[in-house]
């Protein structure tokens, strides 16, 4: 009797570690590098360089995802944030992080990033002559997100949505296994307010600033500053990202918001008649 009990304690133990697994922080959908319908931001070396300390333009704004199998992610963002009161002024902005993700019981998604690996540039041409480099650290909760075949390109597609339960836009997968850099923190400093290593003395806990001209060395302090800002011409390509907001909406939808438009001309067409 208590032999067959035993064997039935140690056939329990051996099915703990399947079952600690299955539930773990880690899920295997997320695997891969996601990225927005541009294709042309996309994590790993072609938009940070840690050696250098340098955040590479790419040609079109657009945001990207990595998560691996083992609970690291990493993430890159382009954008062009428009002022309609002075449209040449649209201000670009770049921002790279990396660190631990884990899945939460209630489905949520919770990105912790490397404290002192994060990088946010910041270029406006019309309020500065130069660019502002910051190092940047935000930790990031998704309410909920959902892996799921795309029914017009017939790929997967990547839906997050944020804490408030507002959509990002969607993702696509771009590569399996995911394009990342090494997943561990790239720039460590002795203290989250002490001064930078030799890889990233181009940017402090203090903001340090980069050239618009012709791009190269600046120094301000004990930081030197070897990133050229956004170009002018990259901020003519956020018409891409509206477009691929539109190209989510239905027919009706569209037909809706051009409707509004057209009344509100007529109405501005009325008042000055």
């Amino acid at each position: 009797m208590m032999l067959a009990a035993l064997s039935l304690l140690l056939i329990s133990f051996s099915c703990l570690p399947t079952v600690v697994t299955a539930q773990g922080p880690v899920d295997p959908q997320l695997t891969g590098t996601w990225t927005t319908k541009s294709k042309k931001v996309l994590t790993g070396r072609g938009f940070y360089d840690p050696e250098k300390d340098k955040l590479i333009e790419p040609s079109h704004t657009g945001i990207s995802y990595s998560f691996s199998d083992d609970g690291f992610y990493e993430e890159a963002y382009f954008r062009a944030v428009s002022d309609p009161t002075t449209p040449e002024c649209s201000k670009g902005i770049m921002q790279f992080q990396h660190g631990t993700y884990r899945v939460e019981r209630n489905g949520s998604l919770m990105l912790t990033p490397f404290s002192s690996d994060g990088r946010q540039l910041i270029s406006n041409p019309c309020a500065s002559k130069s660019a502002e480099y910051y190092r940047y650290i935000q930790p990031e909760l998704f309410q909920r997100y959902e892996v799921i075949l795309d029914p017009f390109h017939k790929i997967q597609r990547l839906n997050l949505y944020r804490f408030d339960g507002s959509p990002l836009i969607p993702m696509y997968l771009a590569v399996r296994p995911p394009q990342m850099l090494p997943t561990h923190t790239l720039n460590p400093t002795d203290s989250p307010e002490g001064a930078a290593t030799a890889t990233s003395t181009a940017a402090g806990a203090r903001k340090a600033k980069a050239k618009r001209s012709e791009g190269f060395e600046e120094t301000e302090g004990e930081f030197t500053v070897a990133q050229p800002p956004i170009s002018k011409s990259s901020f003519v390509n956020r018409i891409g990202y509206y477009h691929s907001r539109m190209d989510g909406l239905s027919s009706s939808d569209k037909l809706w918001w051009i409707g509004v438009i057209m009344t509100s001309v007529g109405g501005v067409a009325l008042i000055y008649k």
